[in-house]
């Protein structure tokens, strides 16, 4: 699915970036497994760059410049308003780390936390309204919040992002436009990690992918398995990032 050309209904997940310590090593590991290629990001966001999929922007990369912040994905819902939903997000008991500050002409964002502590982010697209899940290899596919309070979550964004939710026997989907875009699942376990969103991206062969990501330093975190949207596998780059890949069904 190509960039869009109108901004995404609030509430959809629109980008996903990662911040590592490793960029140049991040962008060789990634180009290599997925078949980025990339051009540079807003100049505001430091060493950034956006990977691209045939010249349409799928995803960013940047450094950490926090001293001890662990590598990770971090995934964006699109906002109307930027300023008023970081406001929404503090009077729901988040928390606000980054912004709002404007990226260029690209748009207007912010970095926050929900109340059990997940990181995710809020884009206001302006030149850069962002990419919305897809099928085509390499292209982030589906956004999953890992949580031990999927009820207190589940309130929590359906307020912030002015939007729906419907229980379902193993998660919670943020609805826009009465379709899924998010899930929300409970995990009373997270094995020491604090609660986060996890990013999947489309692959082909979810077994060739776990192989090839051994074959380029990373780590296969979870073996390649069947679940309700596919056969999907949890892998590590080289630098400690987890991303979870899914060969998205029919």
């Amino acid at each position: 699915m190509p960039a869009v050309e109108l901004r995404l209904a609030q509430g959809t997940p629109c980008w996903v970036s990662l911040l590592t310590d490793d960029l140049p090593g991040a962008r060789a590991f990634y180009g290599a497994l997925l078949g980025w290629t990339y051009t540079p990001g807003p100049g505001q966001l430091g060493d950034y760059v956006r990977a691209e999929l045939d010249g349409a922007p799928v995803a960013g990369l940047g450094v950490s410049t926090a001293t001890g912040f662990p590598v990770q994905w971090t995934t964006y819902f699109a906002v109307d308003d930027a300023d008023r939903t970081a406001q929404l997000v503090r009077e729901c008991g988040g928390t606000v780390a980054v912004g709002p500050l404007q990226a260029e002409r690209a748009g207007r964002m912010a970095i926050a936390a929900d109340v059990s502590g997940a990181v995710f982010g809020l884009w206001q697209g302006e030149e850069h309204l962002g990419r919305e899940a897809g099928r085509e290899p390499g292209a982030p596919a589906w956004a999953e919040l890992l949580t031990p309070d999927a009820e207190g979550a589940a309130g929590f964004y359906s307020t912030v992002l002015d939007r729906p939710v419907r229980s379902g026997p193993e998660e919670t989907a943020l609805l826009v436009d009465g379709r899924p875009v998010a899930g929300i699942r409970h995990r009373a376990e997270l094995r020491g990690h604090p609660p986060r969103w996890r990013t999947h991206f489309v692959v082909r062969d979810a077994e060739l992918t776990a192989r090839h990501t051994l074959g380029l330093g990373g780590r296969v975190l979870v073996e390649p398995h069947d679940t309700a949207r596919g056969r999907a596998a949890r892998l590590a780059d080289p630098q400690g990032g987890h991303f979870s890949v899914l060969e998205v069904l029919p």
